[in-house]
C-alpha cells in the first residue's frame, strides 16, 4: 500500500473538513456520505500502478479526512 497518497488526502480533506462551520450534519448524512464514499471510491479504481487495493485509497482517505475534520474543528 502506498502511504502517500493516503497521507495527502487525509490532510487535505481535514484542512478541508474543519471550515465547514455553518451547516449542521444530521447523522443519518453520514451514513448517506459514507455509502456514497464507497460506491465513488470503487469506481474510481486505484491508480493505473497501484494493484493493493480495489478502491481509490487518496479518494477515501480524503473524504475521512473531511468528516474528522468537521467533527473534531468545525465548531457545529
Amino acid at each position: 500500500m502506498f502511504t502517500g497518497p493516503i497521507i495527502f488526502g487525509f490532510i487535505l480533506g481535514f484542512i478541508l473538513g474543519s471550515r465547514i462551520r455553518d451547516d449542521t450534519f444530521p447523522p443519518s448524512s453520514y451514513i448517506v456520505l459514507i455509502l456514497a464514499l464507497i460506491l465513488v471510491a470503487w469506481n474510481l479504481g486505484p491508480f493505473p500502478y497501484y494493484t493493493d487495493l480495489p478502491v481509490a485509497t487518496g479518494f477515501v482517505a480524503a473524504a475521512v479526512g473531511i468528516m474528522a475534520g468537521r467533527i473534531l474543528l468545525g465548531r457545529g
